[in-house]
């Protein structure tokens, strides 16, 4: 410890080094499992047996490694009629909903929100897709049937429209046309897909289709399988049903989408394992570059003190004891390194939280992870000078 008090600007120098090096790998780690818990988080209203059929699938299909835009541009939107005779024929399937969607200039006295996205939804789709509703209640039977002016708004949407006001009971302008509000979504915040239900405005089908265009706006079908119905066959089911009711022939290609909620998941993984791998491949040079430091700090540490070494061999000191009296500096050093390098990330943490929407975490986890990379590199900086320290001659040390 008097050494590294001595030498300030040496040791300062070197805790430089490891603490970019942590600071550089647990500050990316970080980002990458804010953004995973932030994905996560958005797929919990996806529940894993709920299926979409779309248009456009989300990769290549049938093993194909080209993504064949242009025969899915060919293809018809899903319908709501294909909706109704999908769920008369489907056994497996405990409920189904339709939805198409498009951007909306939403408006309520002198204020306006341009960037609302209008939802019209089937009766079931709260069954479908997890609706957290605040405020208010859903739509009923009747309302959906009969195409009712009612709509159900996020919370961006909310306080656009009608600040700290209960938007209960009020009336929504979109496209001409006043609906009534009689639900709020709960707040879900910004994130990696935008800000999700927040800006979105939920009207019953019947009703959207008044102004809207299924074939021209991105729908979809939603299905959700029976408890205990496993997710390959009701995929089998629907993929039968849908290709009977499109009267696609036997041998064609299908000219619809099977999109699963683990194909989601599994899109989810493939981006966070490559953020995770580039975190990792910027974290190994930065922390290279912060051992270099240590172990060239740590080999002239040892050539300042050979003197003093060769006296405590001369008192009776085993090789043992220098070993560890310089592993424990390098460990020391670079702990120290490593805990500055972690209120870094910290602070960085809080700084985004303050100036960004979404939620950004330091896991505990990687607090650990940082302080065993540093000892890791501590050990390995500092093993061959403490080594070569340990293995000094008594009389050729003290005479140096």
């Amino acid at each position: 410890m008097q050494a590294l008090v001595n030498n300030r600007l040496r040791t300062f120098l070197s805790l430089l080094g490891v603490t970019i090096g942590i600071f550089s790998i647990i500050f990316v780690l970080s980002i990458v499992d804010s953004m995973e818990a932030d994905m996560r988080e958005s797929l919990e209203m996806i529940g894993s047996d709920v299926l979409f059929i779309k248009k456009w699938p989300m990769g290549p299909e049938d093993g194909k490694e080209e993504y064949e835009w242009w025969k899915f541009m060919s293809r018809r939107e899903p319908s709501l009629q294909d909706m109704h005779q999908l769920g008369d024929r489907l056994s497996l399937a405990q409920a189904i909903a339709f939805e198409c969607g498009t951007g909306q200039t939403a408006k309520h006295d002198n204020n306006y929100l341009e960037s609302a996205w209008v939802n019209g939804v089937t009766y079931q789709y709260n069954q479908t897709m997890a609706l957290k509703i605040a405020q208010g209640r859903y739509f009923t039977q009747q309302e959906c049937d009969g195409g009712r002016a009612v709509c159900i708004i996020g919370n961006t949407v909310a306080e656009q429209l009608f600040g700290k006001a209960s938007p209960i009971g009020q009336e929504v302008s979109i496209a001409g046309l006043k609906l009534h509000v009689i639900g709020q979504l709960k707040k879900e915040g910004a994130s990696l897909f935008g800000n999700g239900q927040d800006q979105a405005i939920f009207v019953p089908i019947g009703y959207a289709l008044r102004w809207m265009n299924t074939q021209e706006t991105d729908g979809g079908i939603i299905v959700k399988a029976k408890e205990g119905v496993k997710g390959g066959d009701l995929k089998g089911e629907v993929i039968q049903q849908m290709r009977a009711i499109r009267g696609v022939r036997p041998g064609a290609e299908n000219d619809f989408s099977i999109i699963e909620a683990q194909m989601i998941s599994n899109v989810v993984d493939q981006i966070v394992g490559v953020f995770n791998s580039a975190g990792m491949f910027i974290g190994i040079f930065a922390i290279l570059v912060g051992a270099f430091s240590i172990a060239n700090i740590m080999f002239v540490s040892v050539k300042e003190r050979t003197h003093i070494i060769g006296i405590q061999k001369a008192l009776g000191a085993r090789s043992g004891f220098i070993l560890i009296q310089f592993l424990t500096e390098a460990v020391t050093l670079c702990i120290v390194g490593g805990l500055m390098g972690l209120l870094l990330v910290y602070g960085a943490v809080l700084g985004l939280n303050s100036a960004f929407e979404m939620t950004f975490i330091l896991p505990i986890s990687r607090v650990f992870m940082g302080i065993g990379i540093s000892a890791l590199v501590g050990i390995l900086s500092g093993f061959i000078p403490a080594y070569r320290a340990a293995k000094m001659d008594p009389v050729e040390a003290m005479r140096s």
